[in-house]
């Protein structure tokens, strides 16, 4: 190892071998003696080799570290710098900096909210006070740089410590990862990175039942449809991390599926993987995917989901949403499928636009299927996922690079944020605790205003809302609500055993529904894009078309 390294573990293992050896010696003197040749040996000797030799082998194998420390290289290069934080990551932060001969930061001092905290010495670095000093600390303490070392941190938390950041005027602020992405090893300064808007509305982190997944999954052929998605690629890459027979990645995007495949085959080698491309609305290619592979467990995230381009193409939306739905259904039922999971939305529930019209017929759908076959289907409803292909997420990012303005229907928009990691543990534990019928709902949370998230996104990029960066008022779209919702107006929820997943009930089977399927593809034929909605209002009678 190298000698600037060395720590606690170092002067363990030195301890050990000089205490064994101290021991052999001493028997081999005091206790065999081979003929007599160490009588009168003094027994101090042993004692002071053993405490002389300590030292002497500590201090040489420490001396490299000593001098950086003693000179003060780590402390007085660089820019000064605030860690936030006190907890087991601010220390492993600095002690990472501090063995650096050459480091950006000088570390100056903690914050914490720990009040008991204020006074301590971490790694030689004084906490100072509490989170909401920040403004008046970096005055003091001419602060240039302040890092985050909290990975347990909430959303509503990092929106708390950003508040206090912005007060102090610092722009160079940066943080380590979640929780869920440092679970191996220690917090380093390799792991920092600049502040994004994911990990102020994105970083809640649910309690997963491993035990559960483990058992739905382990073992089992598992196909998942629209596999090259920002949810459906999240999908593939917990389901591998439980050690299924094969994982069946499904989607009709060949470039998706591919860097997909080239990402998973780099880290996962020993479970199968097989990348297919094709369309869910074509039977042929579906019944031979399933007579093939007889998957037990189908996660079906294919869809479209794009508002505004729905309204134009209904025909489009049905053919995905409502058919492509019933082809992987079909096909799981006839080749004995144990568990079939639809991936549904919030926009479902009292639906104003066509795209969450036909997300709703298609959790009737798998509610009719499941009443009719032995398999368990079941749907599950959740909102916005963080930095989604095509949410505001991307758009707003765009818009600002190009220095805006930033665009928004409405001031008063408001929708449900999750965290991709967070949405997908969720499906997965409930796909394992679901008996078959039920729509589960996934808890987001509070909704977030659109328009907070545009302005926090301009402020991270180092600039002010409406001064640097313009912020202008579209009109809300055709399709589009204000506020989403997660139940229709005849549901109620129903607790379950995971405290972020409830039941939907009390909602009324429609037991015509295929019928009614079959003559809208009568007009998907014609293209009538008048009585195709029609006859969707129909199944859905509590459909509320908006306007743009």
């Amino acid at each position: 190892m190298t000698w600037s390294f060395a720590g606690t573990y170092e002067l363990m293992g030195i301890a050990k071998g000089l205490t064994l050896s101290t021991i052999l010696i001493a028997l081999l003197v005091y206790v065999i003696n081979p003929g007599g040749i160490f009588a009168g040996f003094p027994r101090s000797i042993v004692l002071l080799e053993y405490v002389l030799s300590m030292f002497l082998i500590c201090s040489f194998r420490f001396s490299k570290r000593l001098y950086f420390h003693i000179a003060g290289t780590p402390f007085t290069q660089g820019k000064k710098t605030l860690i936030v934080g006190a907890g087991e990551a601010g220390e492993s932060l600095v002690r990472d900096i501090h063995r650096q001969q050459e480091s950006q930061y000088s570390i100056i001092g903690f914050v914490d909210d720990r009040p008991d905290k204020k006074g301590c010495s971490i790694q030689g670095v004084r906490v100072y006070g509490t989170n909401d000093q920040i403004p008046e600390l970096v005055d003091k303490l001419q602060i240039e740089t302040i890092l985050i070392a909290i990975p347990s941190a909430t959303s509503s938390d990092m929106k708390r410590i950003m508040d206090f950041i912005r007060k102090s005027g610092i722009k160079d602020v940066k943080v380590v990862p979640g929780i869920r992405e440092i679970m191996e090893g220690k917090i380093a300064l390799s792991d920092v990175k600049q502040v994004s808007i994911e990990d102020i509305i994105g970083r809640e982190q649910a309690s997963i039942n491993h035990h559960d997944i483990e058992a739905l999954i382990k073992g089992k052929s598992v196909l998942i449809t629209g596999a090259g998605g920002s949810i459906g690629a999240e999908i593939v890459r917990q389901v591998i991390q439980h050690d299924p027979q094969i994982v069946l990645a499904f989607d009709i995007d060949e470039t998706e599926l591919f860097n997909l495949e080239g990402e998973i085959k780099s880290v996962y080698q020993g479970t199968p993987y097989v990348s297919i491309v094709g369309d869910i609305c074509d039977v042929i290619k579906v019944n031979h995917v399933f007579k093939q592979y007889k998957p037990h467990i189908i996660l079906h995230a294919a869809a479209y989901k794009h508002v505004p381009m729905m309204e134009d193409y209904p025909e489009e939306a049905v053919k995905v949403n409502i058919l492509g739905t019933m082809n992987i259904a079909d096909a799981a039922i006839r080749s004995g499928c144990e568990k079939f999971v639809f991936i549904s939305t919030d926009k479902a529930v009292t639906p104003t636009s066509i795209m969450g019209l036909t997300k709703r017929v298609a959790e009737e759908v798998v509610k009719f299927y499941n009443a009719q076959n032995h398999a368990s289907f079941m749907s599950v409803r959740f909102g916005n996922v963080v930095g989604s292909r095509g949410s505001v997420i991307p758009i707003f990012k765009n818009q600002i690079s190009k220095g805006g303005p930033v665009t928004i229907t409405h001031k008063d928009m408001m929708r449900y944020f999750m965290s991709i990691p967070e949405a997908v543990a969720l499906v997965l534990q409930a796909g394992a605790i679901g008996k078959g019928g039920e729509v589960f709902i996934l808890d987001m949370g509070e909704q977030i205003r659109i328009l907070d998230v545009a302005e926090d996104m301009i402020r991270l990029s180092g600039f002010e809302p409406d001064k640097d960066i313009p912020i202008i008022f579209t009109g809300v779209r055709k399709g589009e609500k204000l506020r989403e919702e997660l139940l229709t107006p005849l549901e109620t929820t129903e607790r379950t055993v995971h405290p972020k997943i409830y039941k939907a009930k009390n909602e009324v089977l429609n037991n015509d529904i295929i019928a009614k399927i079959d003559s809208l593809k009568s007009f998907i034929s014609t293209n009538d894009k008048k009585k195709i909605v029609s006859l969707l209002r129909e199944i859905i009678p509590t459909y509320k078309p908006v306007e743009s």
